[in-house]
């Protein structure tokens, strides 16, 4: 049977997505130096029903091969793979040596004074109704994770916008002032099934989902939420004592200025401002000077250790400045009981835990890679999700809602040196310490400086140098951006996530797929190869023949579009030959390279272009199809009908056959 090559000229020019037809780009630069006028397209070897199907489920969910490292090993070994598969700490433990642990006990004391007062005001701005659930999700998921993850460098606990969202739709369902205890029961049930929702996306390798959500899309809705959990701490940065409950801007905004003349009270406003400004320098300081990073790690914690003493010894809280007041010691107890397992909360328990769940994964995955790559090693998305699903299954259980990969503090964990998982577990012992010891010592920690924190902490996620590069690049992503945006900064976090993923995101791929890409091709001067006109001005057209390229598979979705398009093409270039007197079309080349399917309706559309051009009295010619197209072209009869000698293994071949002349005068 004949090898599928193509000619070395033929490879389709930048402007086509390179995932299309790489495997003929190999053969092409094997043949590039041969004369291959003797060569016929070839067809691929026809595959069974269930050949074909295993071929796609492989591809489609074990890209990577995961059973490779099995293959020819003996019971025991196989065993012992599938428990470093699953608790990956068996494999780097071994290796584990002092040296490392130094590093990780410096990160873990740095993150750990960082999640003890962030995670406290998590609590208090959005989930009131708990007693300190986020200090407790920096306790057990970090253990968990240590022994499943694959990340080196990812800090777990509680995060700004999943606290945020989980908070918003916990309290559309339960008033937590109210209802305390159910409140706290729908939390845990929420974050039983975001743990079960990670989980099975990572056993069923469908990791492929949350890509949905694109890159402009995070950006725009990190920078809305940063903005929306900002003006939420204003509550506690101005002294306001009744506050909505809603996290748009303008019902914040009412709510700021309508308490303006007698809810603001100024001590509160000096010490939030004043411990602001000293966060905000410490982090200029350590942005300017890398070594100096432990200046602005450590000033949160010193930030709340002067501050309590402050208001200890000079009591501004009899002068109206809010306080933390109690909080409950030791760690919170099991809490599998409280989940609920029927009834009507549990529906609206798993419509909360997926939804956060998935936000929780997307931001964990992407900080993972980010700082993976940073470090140049790789990290397994599939497993990730399961060992992410696994903690949160567990923290359900433990008092502990939704946690996942902080941002922040995975920046401030890769800046302190840590060197493995290690750093979560000294996080962890920290945080149990801090809970079992010293949490009446933050009794006196004034909200303001807690609103401080967050702002603090939150100002990094408006990211105006890559949402500017998105302006640049892409101005259809950057509306994704600004949906994503306005969506949780004038409505709420799940419109935000709504109008970004689903109607503009999912409407810039429908319109990518019912819409493709057609371009006109033209011949470079003294070669054989034929490019974009628009792209390569100086291509000339081939008299008598016009060459049309489909940048795209063509399915049920675009077939139509592609026909039309091609008789759209071929109507202006008679008018321009009528105008410039110009010899008529006789032959109407596609160039088949970037479309790597088809479907029925599409090689529908072909026939009917096929008729259409007859009419006309023009041929149909088609150049260096791939082998799934050439397969169903066969299988459909379309290649008896247009005839074998209509197909050709490249537009140079083509051009030769049937316009000699020209090919003579490249």
């Amino acid at each position: 049977m004949p090898r599928t090559v193509s000619d070395g000229g033929e490879d389709f020019d930048g402007d086509v997505s390179s995932q299309t037809g790489s495997h003929r780009h190999t053969d092409s630069n094997s043949t590039h130096h041969h004369h291959h006028h003797g060569y016929k397209v070839g067809f691929p070897p026809a595959k069974g029903l269930l050949a074909e199907f295993a071929d796609g489920v492989k591809q489609t969910f074990f890209a990577d091969d995961p059973l490779r490292e099995y293959k020819d090993q003996p019971r025991s070994k196989k065993l012992w793979l599938s428990l470093v598969h699953l608790f990956p700490v068996l494999d780097w433990a071994r290796s584990y040596s002092f040296g490392k642990f130094k590093g990780d006990f410096v990160a873990g004391l740095t993150i750990a004074s960082l999640c003890i007062p962030q995670g406290h005001r998590l609590c208090q701005a959005c989930l009131p109704a708990s007693t300190c659930w986020t200090v407790d999700s920096s306790f057990v998921p970090p253990l968990v994770y240590a022994m499943m993850g694959s990340s080196r460098d990812i800090a777990i606990g509680p995060v700004a916008v999943v606290s945020l969202l989980l908070g918003t739709l916990l309290q559309e369902e339960i008033d937590p002032v109210k209802n305390p205890y159910e409140y706290s029961r729908l939390a845990f049930t929420a974050t039983f099934f975001a743990g079960i929702t990670q989980a099975m996306l990572g056993f069923f390798r469908l990791g492929f989902i949350i890509e949905f959500l694109s890159h402009a899309a995070i950006v725009g809705f990190m920078a809305g939420a940063a903005v929306t959990i900002a003006l939420q701490q204003l509550k506690g940065f101005l002294g306001i004592k009744k506050f909505t409950k809603k996290s748009d801007i303008i019902s914040v905004m009412e709510s700021v200025w309508g308490n303006v003349h007698h809810g603001w009270n100024y001590q509160t406003i000096l010490i939030g401002a004043s411990f602001l400004a000293f966060l905000l320098t410490t982090k200029y300081i350590a942005k300017k000077n890398k070594k100096l990073f432990w200046v602005s790690a450590i000033a949160p914690l010193i930030s709340v250790v002067i501050s309590t003493f402050c208001v200890f010894i000079t009591h501004a809280d009899k002068q109206g400045v809010a306080i933390v007041k109690d909080i409950k010691q030791g760690i919170n107890p099991p809490s599998f009981h409280l989940i609920y397992w029927s009834g009507p909360y549990l529906a609206k328990g798993f419509r909360i835990g997926v939804v956060a769940g998935m936000v929780a994964l997307t931001e964990a995955i992407a900080i993972g890679r980010t700082f993976a790559a940073m470090k140049d090693y790789q990290i397994d998305g599939n497993k990730e999700m399961v060992a992410l699903g696994t903690m949160n299954i567990v923290g359900s259980m433990t008092s502990c809602y939704v946690a996942t990969g902080s941002f922040l503090r995975s920046a401030v964990n890769y800046m302190a040196g840590c060197k493995t998982a290690v750093s979560n577990v000294v996080m962890a012992i920290v945080v149990m310490l801090t809970l079992l010891l010293i949490t009446p010592l933050f009794k006196y920690t004034p909200n303001a400086i807690l609103a401080s924190i967050i702002i603090n902490a939150v100002v990094s996620l408006v990211d105006y140098e890559t949402a500017y590069l998105i302006w640049k690049v892409d101005k259809m992503d950057f509306v994704a951006l600004l949906g994503a945006f306005f969506g949780v900064v004038f409505a709420s976090v799940e419109y935000g996530l709504l109008i970004a993923v689903v109607a503009i995101s999912l409407g810039k791929i429908l319109l990518q797929v019912t819409r493709p890409r057609t371009a006109l091709l033209g011949n470079l001067p003294r070669t054989t190869i034929y490019r974009n006109v628009e792209q390569y001005p100086e291509a000339t057209k081939v008299p008598g023949v016009m060459i049309v390229r489909v940048d795209s598979a063509i399915y049920f979705t675009n077939s139509n579009y592609v026909k039309e398009r091609i008789l759209r093409w071929l109507r202006d270039e008679e008018e321009q030959q009528q105008e410039q007197k110009l010899s008529k079309t006789e032959f109407l080349i596609v160039e088949l390279s970037p479309v790597t399917d088809i479907d029925t309706s599409g090689i529908h559309a072909l026939e009917e272009l096929l008729k259409a051009l007859e009419k006309r009295k023009i041929q149909l010619i088609l150049a260096n199809p791939g082998p799934a197209v050439i397969q169903k072209l066969r299988s459909a009869k379309f290649t008896d009908l247009i005839g074998d000698d209509k197909i050709f293994l490249s537009v140079s071949d083509a051009v030769k056959k049937f316009a000699p002349k020209s090919a003579l005068n490249v």
